[in-house]
């Protein structure tokens, strides 16, 4: 009967929330020592943390982590990444034991940092530090934006939280004050940020290098700030975020006190512990310290019960899905576009609508520089995608981003249309965040010049293949008298080098409206449009050159017996017109391509670029920019009318005289050649 009595107190025991803590202390250190590599001590300093919010807090389903009114989560400090998987892992999500031991190796949905798109749960691409709370304060926006276009009075069906983990180093990081600040004057209550206030970063202890006043900075943000949390005190935890929930108008910092690495007797509160793994030994002593008495990578069962949400999850799913079905019954046509936003697909009518906009542009035949044309494609756009959000970081004017039907976000106001201020790098972070949570197409301006302020945020759209759209204006040195600082050079080919990026420069309003769609269209990667200051010229297209412009290079202009190809990009497509002209009355036959989109053409099949650029026929490329990206398509035996130099101050006009972008250059350099 006894030996019945401890079996059936076996089978009724439950792990205690120290036991729960310490399996993420066991499952990081023991992934990073087989790894022999990565940071056990971001996740053993905040598993309390961890603990509290995802089994008490986090609304969530690991059975079907796109639940579109889930919770998002958000590991800022990324190089953390073993808390994430352990969470995910415990809590039920498919990442199965054997990914876990596979961390940091090749094809693991456990990556050295987490990767969108590995392991389910994993809301966005972490590691370069300060995108995350710069994501997250896109995934608030988002549901802030969402919550007021759909939800009704008695129908709140976008009603969730974002909630980040972040450390000094995100807080160090520029972008973070960009995007914080935004949050704070935004009123983003549904954001909850815990800062791992450890005091380590990898060079040390960080009072030498790091002393700002964290919660004051934030409260100047207009940020609710919780401070001296115990972040290894349960309770101290839950109250800060139950605290933090109902404050419904501003975002909320808990400043969470923690010990890196804790656990570790000769480690923690070290930065020994930061980056690298532990060590046999110093593992063997961490678990005698944390009276964990099983082998590596083994949870006992009643640890997995007392993580597990999958029933909890599929209950928590269910009672929206209930709520969904009432709001549906009264609101039909709403839950019909939230459901088509909310899983990206385009408006029945938009193949359609998008052809008969393109056609008319090319009816009407504007000459307008290609910024102008932009807005004039996004106010016809905007009355098709009522997912566009648009935005400009202080340049709306010039960028020509907005339109009349916009409605401008203002302080705590939502609207569709997002002035970032002078924040290009926090535009783009916030735009990831906004795609990656979904049922919004976000874009947003700046000069050309400035994408490289911004140049690690649109990475990160190619590298997680987001659709977001980059309107970059005053392209060249046809920008003008504000000069070199302010004339985009190498940036056109330095943005065609990212993977997953796809660069138009369109060469007139027709070229503009066909990138433009095909920026809407491409689901699954962001668009950078290379857009004039200056006024273009217009040339009429066939249907099949309207074809050709989806394809990325076309023939604009032929005739028999060509000895040359004119390839020419944006206002340069002008020059490549008036040359060719120039070059017939010197009895030079002549073939002018247009390539507005060097990525879509190079896609294409072999007997298609054999049919624009023919082999064996020489090259000339035309455009206001570095050369040597033009050598893959001039050959060794072309040439190349570009700028390899930094611009100058003066006209437009007069710069591109003075830079060689002249008739009489461009048949010269053909002779050259011949």
């Amino acid at each position: 009967m006894a030996y019945i009595l401890e079996l059936n107190r076996e089978k009724l025991r439950m792990a205690s929330r120290q036991e729960l803590a310490n399996a993420i202390r066991a499952l990081s250190m023991d992934a990073v020592q087989k790894a022999n590599s990565g940071h056990p001590g971001a996740p053993m300093g905040m598993a309390e943390i961890g603990e509290v919010l995802w089994n008490h807090h986090l609304n969530h389903n690991p059975v079907n982590p796109n639940w579109a009114n889930r919770d998002r989560f958000i590991l800022s400090n990324g190089h953390g990444s073993m808390l994430i998987y352990s969470l995910l892992h415990l809590t039920g999500y498919d990442l199965p034991m054997s990914e876990i031991q596979s961390f940091r190796q090749l094809h693991s949905k456990c990556a050295g940092h987490p990767e969108y798109g590995y392991a389910p749960g994993v809301e966005t691409t972490t590691g370069p530090l300060g995108q995350g709370i710069s994501n997250a304060v896109g995934f608030a926006m988002a549901e802030k934006l969402l919550a007021n276009q759909f939800n009704k009075p008695g129908h709140d069906i976008v009603d969730h939280h974002t909630y980040v983990f972040l450390g000094d180093g995100c807080l160090m990081e520029g972008v973070s004050h960009e995007t914080c600040a935004l949050a704070g004057t935004w009123g983003l209550g549904k954001l909850i940020a815990f800062w791992d206030d450890n005091g380590i970063s990898i060079d040390g202890h960080i009072e030498g290098w790091y002393t700002d006043d964290t919660a004051g900075r934030f409260e100047s943000y207009g940020w609710h700030v919780v401070r001296n949390v115990d972040g290894h005190d349960f309770d101290a935890v839950d109250k800060a975020i139950q605290e933090a929930k109902k404050i419904t108008d501003k975002p909320s910092l808990i400043c969470c006190k923690t010990i890196i690495g804790k656990g570790s007797p000769n480690k923690s509160g070290s930065h020994d512990c930061h980056g690298a793994a532990l060590g046999e030994d110093e593992v063997a002593l961490t678990r005698k310290e944390l009276g964990w008495a099983h082998d590596p990578f083994v949870i006992p069962q009643d640890v997995y019960d007392g993580w597990n949400q999958k029933d909890k999850g599929q209950q928590r799913e269910a009672a929206w899905n209930e709520k969904f079905a009432a709001y549906e019954k009264e609101h039909p046509e709403l839950a019909k576009e939230f459901q088509r936003r909310m899983s990206n697909q385009l408006p029945t009518d938009w193949q359609q609508k998008s052809d008969a906009f393109i056609k008319d542009t090319n009816a009407s035949g504007d000459k307008v520089a290609t910024r102008k044309a932009s807005q004039n494609a996004i106010t016809k756009l905007a009355e098709m995608l009522p997912e566009f959000v648009g935005g400009s970081a202080d340049l709306t004017g010039s960028n020509l981003t907005s339109c009349a039907s916009f409605e401008h976000v203002s302080g705590k106001k939502p609207g569709n249309y997002i002035s970032y201020g002078v924040r290009e790098f926090g535009m783009a972070a916030i735009m990831n965040g906004m795609a990656l949570h979904g049922g919004i197409l976000p874009f947003g301006g700046t000069f050309h010049m400035f994408t490289d302020y911004m140049r690690n945020g649109m990475r990160m759209s190619a590298l997680m293949k987001q659709r977001v759209i980059y309107v970059l204006t005053h392209d060249s040195i046809g920008q003008g008298e504000d000069g070199p600082t302010h004339q985009p050079i190498e940036t056109t080919s330095g943005l065609r080098f990212i993977p997953n990026m796809e660069v138009w420069r369109p060469g007139d309003a027709t070229e503009t409206a066909v990138a433009w769609v095909q920026a809407v269209e491409n689901l699954n990667n962001p668009t950078s449009l290379v857009l004039t200051r200056q006024g273009v010229g217009f040339h009429e297209r066939t249907d099949a050159q309207l074809a050709g412009i989806k394809k990325g290079g076309y023939v604009l202009c032929d005739c028999d017996n060509y000895q040359v190809i004119l390839i020419a990009t944006g206002s340069e497509l002008d020059l490549a017109m008036k040359s060719c002209e120039a070059l017939k009355a010197e009895g030079i036959a002549s073939r002018v391509v247009s390539m507005p989109c060097t990525h879509a053409f190079d896609r294409q099949d072999q007997a298609y670029k054999d049919s624009v650029l023919t082999p064996g026929v020489k090259r000339v490329s035309l455009e206001a920019g570095v050369t040597d990206y033009w050598r893959k398509y001039v050959g060794l035996d072309g040439a190349s009318v570009g700028i390899d130099t930094y611009g100058e101050s003066a006209p437009g006009g007069k710069l591109f005289e003075h830079f060689g972008f002249t008739v009489e250059n461009v048949v010269k350099t053909v002779k050259s050649v011949l």
